[in-house]
Order: C-alpha cells, then sequence, then structure tokens
C-alpha cells in the first residue's frame, strides 16, 4: 500500500509540496492538468515539468486524478472516436510520465453533487454537506453558483465554467437514454482505451458515482457491488479495475463496504482507494466527517482490514477532510485535517501488519 495525497498544481491549492513531503508516510500525490479542456490530449511537455516538480519536491508522480472523458464519449456520439483517439494518446503520454494509474469517472454531466461545501459541525469545524431534497430543488447553473461561492476562488472539478453553458441541455438529452445503451457507451470506450492503458503501464480505476443514487433522472451505474461486477465484466483485462471511494459508496447505506472490498481487491481489481468517513442524517442525508470510526457511520478499521486482508498494494489517499485550526483552503482539500486522516489510516495498516506478523500460523494453533 502506498499513501499519498491529492495535490492542485500552477497555484490552484493553497497546500505546498513541501507541506506533504513532510507528512511521515506519504509517498506522493495524486495531481491533474485542470487548464486542459475536457477532451483534448494531455500535453507530455506538460506532464514532464509537473513530474518535475514533484520529484524535487521528493515526492512521486504516479496517480492521476483526473483525465475527464468527453461528453461524446458518454452519449456515443460518431464524433466519440476523435476524443477517445485523444484519450488513448494521453494514456501513452501518462505512461511515459512514469504514472501508474489513472483515476477518472463516467458520470454523465453531473460529477459530483454537495449542497454545502463549508457545513458547520458541532466543533465549528465546517465540511461538505448533501442534503438531497436542497440539490433536487436546484438546476445545474444554481448549483454551481452556490457552490462556486464557498469554493474561496479555487477550481472546483466536474464544475469548470466552460461545462455549464451545456448542462441543461446535456441533462435533457440523457433522459432518452436507456441504462443499457450507457453501458454500451461505457464497454466502447473500455475497449479503446483499456489496450492503450496496458501499453502505457497504466492501470484505469473508475470512481463510484456520487452521491450513489440518479439525480435529474441521470444514468448512474457505478453504485453498488452489482453494478461493478457489470462494469468489470465489460472488459475483464485487471487493468479495467476500481478507485474504491469509502464515502461514495458509503453514502448508500445498504453497501457493506468491508464485503465489497474484499470481493473486488482479492480479485486484484481495486487500484486505488479514496477513504473517508460520513455521518448519515437520513438514508439520503450526510455530513461528511473526520476519519475516525467513531465520527461517523464507516468502520474504518473493518475498511481498512478488508484491503489488508486481501492483499492490497495500490494506492491510497485520505479523501475529504474538513477545515480545522482556522485553515482557508479549497473545500475538502486542506491540509491538516487531511494529514491527521493519513496518520489515522496508516496507524490502523501498521497495527494489522504487526497483529499478522505475530499471530500464530494454523500449523502451530492445532499443536
Amino acid at each position: 500500500m502506498k499513501m499519498i495525497m491529492r495535490w492542485f498544481p500552477f497555484g490552484d491549492d493553497s497546500v505546498t509540496l513541501g507541506q506533504i513531503r513532510q507528512v511521515p508516510g506519504v509517498s506522493g500525490v495524486a495531481t491533474c492538468l485542470p487548464a486542459i479542456p475536457v477532451g483534448e490530449v494531455w500535453p507530455a511537455d506538460t506532464l514532464a515539468k509537473l513530474k518535475g516538480e514533484i520529484a524535487a519536491a521528493g515526492l512521486e508522480m504516479e496517480v492521476i486524478e483526473s483525465v475527464n472523458i468527453h461528453e461524446d464519449i458518454k452519449k456515443g456520439l460518431p464524433s466519440r472516436d476523435r476524443y477517445i483517439d485523444n484519450y488513448r494518446q494521453t494514456l501513452k503520454n501518462l505512461g511515459e510520465a512514469g504514472v501508474k494509474c489513472l483515476c477518472y469517472n463516467f458520470m454523465p454531466v453531473i460529477d459530483w453533487a454537495r449542497s454545502d461545501l463549508a457545513h458547520a459541525l458541532e466543533d465549528n469545524s465546517t465540511v461538505l454537506s448533501y442534503r438531497h431534497d436542497q440539490v433536487v430543488k436546484l438546476n445545474p447553473a444554481a448549483m454551481a453558483k452556490s457552490m462556486a461561492s464557498k469554493a474561496l476562488g479555487y477550481s472546483l472539478p466536474g464544475w469548470e465554467p466552460e461545462r455549464l453553458p451545456t448542462m441543461a441541455a446535456d441533462i435533457e438529452f440523457y433522459q432518452s437514454m436507456s441504462r443499457e445503451d450507457y453501458w454500451k457507451n461505457m464497454k466502447y470506450f473500455l475497449d479503446a482505451a483499456v489496450p492503450a492503458a496496458n501499453e502505457a503501464g497504466v492501470k484505469l480505476a473508475i470512481h463510484p458515482d456520487d452521491p450513489p443514487w440518479p439525480l435529474f433522472n441521470l444514468p448512474k451505474v457505478i453504485s453498488n457491488a452489482e453494478n461493478i461486477r457489470t462494469f468489470l465484466s465489460l472488459n475483464p483485462d485487471p487493468a479495467n479495475g476500481l478507485t474504491l471511494c469509502t464515502g461514495s459508496l458509503g453514502a448508500n447505506r445498504q453497501n457493506n463496504l468491508p464485503a465489497i472490498i474484499r470481493e473486488f481487491a482479492g480479485q486484484g481489481r481495486i487500484h486505488f482507494a479514496h477513504i473517508r468517513n460520513i455521518r448519515h442524517l437520513s438514508d439520503m442525508d450526510f455530513d461528511e466527517s473526520a476519519h475516525l470510526s467513531r465520527c461517523g457511520d464507516l468502520d474504518m478499521f473493518e475498511i481498512v482490514r478488508a484491503f489488508h486482508d486481501s492483499g492490497f498494494t495500490g494506492y491510497v489517499r485520505p479523501d475529504h477532510g474538513r477545515m480545522i485550526w482556522g485553515e482557508q483552503a479549497r473545500p475538502g482539500y486542506g491540509l491538516y485535517d487531511r494529514a491527521l486522516g493519513a496518520q489515522y489510516l496508516l496507524g490502523l495498516w501498521e497495527a494489522l501488519d504487526k497483529y499478522r506478523k505475530q499471530e500464530p500460523s494454523a500449523g502451530s494453533r492445532k499443536a
């Protein structure tokens, strides 16, 4: 297991590489090129420059989040082939830059949704929160405006300004698309992208839907174990895998996270893990929380043990953190609470490592 943290380059992050380098046990960052328009090739020279900056800080650039998929690919339009060719070239460039894992998503139109980016908890820390009734009352433009008002000037991946003018029309387009057709469009993409990923030495790791239930009647497909099985069967190549996000899947109380992790990590199909906790207010309302189990509804020990028992060797990052100690940062991505989360997760992993080494073998127990 490799512990990393997300970092946004080129002045779009309050957290520095030097600060991340000082977090014990963190070996690298998951980063991105948000200035590249969706569907265009990520330039090799820009990736090389970014890798050099990260390496100079003593960190690795082995994970990218994310090369967004153009909406024409998700829609299955004739123009998708051009954008898929660009994606394949980007995979080649990523591999040449030493990237080993690409986290991406196939969510139509809206990558993720929250009703508040700075909801105050009882201890006066602030978190991302979700109130379903509030979200469904907003149109995408109103939601984007609401979130941007608390983004402190930082970019919001998935809510780029250039996407907003077409959001309403895009949502309307999907109203007539069947779920089966959406699966077909995913398979078409995978069958073209997976061979390029293998050639580049990059593992594809799809992120679950966030939240894991339908919004605006849009297709939601990476939301539970059954759907994940269907997705992985679209292309059984081991390079076609998952980013297991406990906060996204855990928002649905019916999802048994340890069981999901054991099933798919046991198959070697989880390449990346986003681990965070949430506290439910109802079946479809929740606040994000500190990472400790007692701070939310997810059992972090059982989640980490499921990864550990499955022999997981991929990448882990503490996911969204609270804003604490007066920090002013990109919502969910301050330094302090994520550093605390990384230490907590590393502590659980070390304890499991040491317990396993001390545990008597089956033969000695019988004796």
